[in-house]
């Protein structure tokens, strides 16, 4: 079945090249050139990704992603800006997003993004030595089903967040760069701009944590990376 991408974007010639290039890539789309449109099919035909454009008549692309993420939504999101700000890149990924790329942007480099995002939705899980329920302090990761509970209550992961904190228990106590977790769970090599590994670590914590601003489950050693505290752990079946 071919995965569906939704193009949200007020650019007609953006949505054209866009559109010519992921159906040759095999992709089924479908766009719409306005926020509120944007969202309709977002929530509508729940599609495998979502390229939403920054700037958009009637509703902007921060407001479209907020609102998905609202509806419970863990659709990727890729976001499109022509703004340079960092300011502008962060917010979209502390609403949300799954990633940003910067117009004008090669179309090699985004189709790259999006399939390496799409393959975080439906990928295996991460290769651990047997399959079970990786107990860590008060989570416990139930890797078949993909889903981490924390005292006994499930937590609502996106497909990145899951795959970020699997892959940090189950190599609890070893510090990863931000550059190695590019390439090791966002599954693309490193670019240059590794600020979305801070903003899914810091939105990760505000879902773990006890108090997000002293962690003490997932943890930052400056200026090496960040890991997951080895405490007592185990595997279950």
């Amino acid at each position: 079945m071919k995965k569906c991408i939704l193009i949200v974007e007020d650019e007609k010639n953006i949505v054209d090249i866009l559109r010519f290039n992921l159906q040759r890539e095999g992709y089924e789309t479908v766009e719409a050139f306005d926020g509120e449109q944007g969202l309709q099919l977002a929530l509508e035909q729940d599609p495998s990704l979502i390229l939403l454009d920054v700037m958009l008549p009637k509703m902007d692309g921060f407001a479209v992603c907020q609102a998905i993420r609202d509806q419970g939504y863990t659709t990727p999101i890729i976001m499109l800006t022509a703004r340079e700000e960092e300011t502008d890149k962060v917010l979209g990924l502390e609403l949300g997003a799954d990633d940003y790329i910067t117009k004008p942007f090669s179309m090699r480099e985004l189709l790259a993004r999006v399939k390496a995002n799409i393959r975080r939705t439906v990928m295996e899980p991460l290769p651990s030595n047997e399959k079970g329920h990786l107990v860590c302090g008060p989570l416990e990761i139930d890797e078949a089903a993909r889903v981490v509970y924390k005292n006994g209550v499930m937590l609502e992961l996106t497909a990145r967040e899951y795959d970020l904190l699997f892959f940090l228990a189950k190599e609890a106590g070893t510090v990863f760069s931000r550059e190695d977790l590019m390439t090791k769970v966002w599954n693309y090599d490193y670019i240059g701009d590794v600020r979305t590994v801070d903003v899914a670590v810091r939105r990760l914590r505000g879902k773990i944590e006890d108090h997000p601003a002293q962690p003490t489950i997932l943890l930052t050693r400056r200026g090496a990376g960040y890991l997951v505290a080895k405490t007592e752990m185990n595997i279950k079946n």
